[in-house]
């Protein structure tokens, strides 16, 4: 579309991610015509997909992995008619391959009511000595405080605001071998930070969304075709099939004046609106608005001084399928889960993917370091493997992946702001959850009513 033929939009939306595409849907369904601007030349933020310029096949810029409890995530889906682009698995069933080549499987049965049945699946797990399943029940008590924490006017914490995972987990005797084996890899895979850094009280609001009522609520939901085409690229048809405009290339500033919002730039086009919705990352947030900017001081100020905790991926080819099923956890290890993308996309897809969360320690590492490391861990827990020959293998590092969750980080904004007509959208906004494509798109939601004045 023609931006220059179009000036006057109901909202101008910054950010092309979960949380601007989501913000712009709902706007979109209540009859508004929005504008989305992306800086980038794709849409999906830190969620998208790239192509591979040796193979031609679409690689995703890390491995994004969903839970039934993604609540909004799903509800956007179906928004944008997308619901059949995720698979919802059963039950909570994972495949973990421990650091001395053991390989077990928890499953949790959907016939028992939650968190019944991820205690009757952990008291199965072989990978367990008898002491860890049972340290288990000593969970059921935080577990109870954190879901009851939910409910508003709630007064008791399930964790303090200056406990981290780890300490967390020991006080409520947590075994070693169920932290390794199970605690410690959602944690990472939930917060992208280690359980001795990441502060507790976001876990267990993780592990109250979870382990709710429903047994579901705990699957796995994984996309089975990559993001772009599961998300992106449906949401920009809708928005444009409805009236609106999704652009990309289009690096955007938002005037704030002494009334509010004054004007939305992006080269030499110009927008006004009633309401602006800022959807970029936090780190983008201080380049991002000029004028009277003292309202959003305190906004700025915490963005500049949140930390990031980065992630690395590593795409490898192989000459043949190296394993049988769609993702496997690799505890204890650098490459903390293992994605065969084949198994998940089809045939168009051939390569698998390792990820390491919380990568801090690894990011620095040259791309043979990281390729070498890989290639070990994956030998190490996979013999089999060594049968296959590596064709090819990429790196990508995302060094912003997400902000941090130490104690002490700067607290959280508000979708709403002390500007008139600007609101804020992001997995950074305070959603109460970690940065995950859930508080992205719930923020998106939460965004989109209070521009509604809902």
């Amino acid at each position: 579309m023609d931006l220059s033929t179009v000036t006057k939009y109901d909202a101008v939306i910054v950010g092309a991610g979960f949380a601007g595409l989501s913000a712009a849907v709902r706007l979109t369904r209540q009859g508004a015509r929005v504008l989305v601007l992306e800086a980038r030349r794709r849409l999906g933020g830190r969620a998208t997909t790239l192509v591979d310029r040796e193979t031609g096949e679409l690689v995703d810029n890390g491995q994004h992995v969903m839970l039934g409890c993604y609540v909004d995530t799903l509800s956007f889906l179906d928004d944008i008619g997308a619901r059949d682009h995720v698979r919802v698995e059963r039950q909570l069933a994972v495949t973990m391959i421990d650091r001395d080549g053991l390989r077990s499987r928890l499953e949790c049965p959907a016939s028992l009511p939650s968190p019944l049945h991820l205690v009757a699946g952990v008291f199965d797990w072989t990978a367990l000595t008898w002491k860890d399943r049972l340290s288990v029940l000593g969970m059921a008590g935080p577990l109870r405080t954190a879901q009851r924490q939910l409910r508003p006017g709630a007064t008791r914490i399930a964790a303090s605001p200056d406990e981290t995972v780890e300490n967390w987990l020991i006080r409520n005797r947590q075994t070693a071998g169920l932290r390794e084996m199970l605690w410690n890899p959602l944690a990472l895979a939930a917060l992208n930070q280690p359980p001795h850094q990441a502060a507790a009280p976001v876990f267990a609001r993780v592990l109250a969304e979870m382990f709710g009522a429903a047994p579901l609520a705990a699957s796995i939901v994984l996309p089975t075709r990559p993001l772009d085409q599961m998300y992106a690229e449906p949401a920009r048809q809708y928005i444009e099939g409805h009236g609106g405009a999704v652009t990309t290339g289009a690096r955007a500033r938002i005037r704030i004046g002494r009334g509010g919002v004054d004007h939305v730039s992006s080269g030499a086009d110009r927008w006004r609106t009633d309401a602006v919705i800022s959807a970029v990352p936090w780190f983008a947030v201080p380049d991002l608005f000029e004028g009277d900017t003292a309202g959003l001081e305190p906004i700025i100020t915490g963005a500049k001084a949140t930390a990031v905790s980065p992630i690395v991926t590593v795409n490898m080819w192989f000459d043949g399928q190296v394993i049988d099923e769609p993702f496997v956890g690799l505890p204890g290890r650098v490459m903390q889960w293992l994605f065969d993308t084949r198994a998940v996309f089809g045939e168009a897809a051939s390569h698998v993917s390792l990820v390491s969360s919380g990568a801090a320690d690894v990011l620095g590492r040259t791309n043979p370091e990281l390729l070498a490391l890989a290639h070990e861990e994956l030998l190490e827990a996979l013999p089999a493997v060594r049968a296959a020959r590596l064709l090819r293998g990429t790196v990508i590092r995302e060094p912003h992946a997400t902000f941090s969750l130490a104690p002490g980080q700067p607290p959280r904004p508000d979708t709403r702001t002390d500007v008139k007509g600007l609101y804020l959208a992001g997995d950074w906004i305070d959603t109460g959850l970690p940065a995950t494509i859930e508080s992205a798109v719930r923020s998106g939601h939460r965004a989109a009513a209070a521009a509604l004045g809902r």
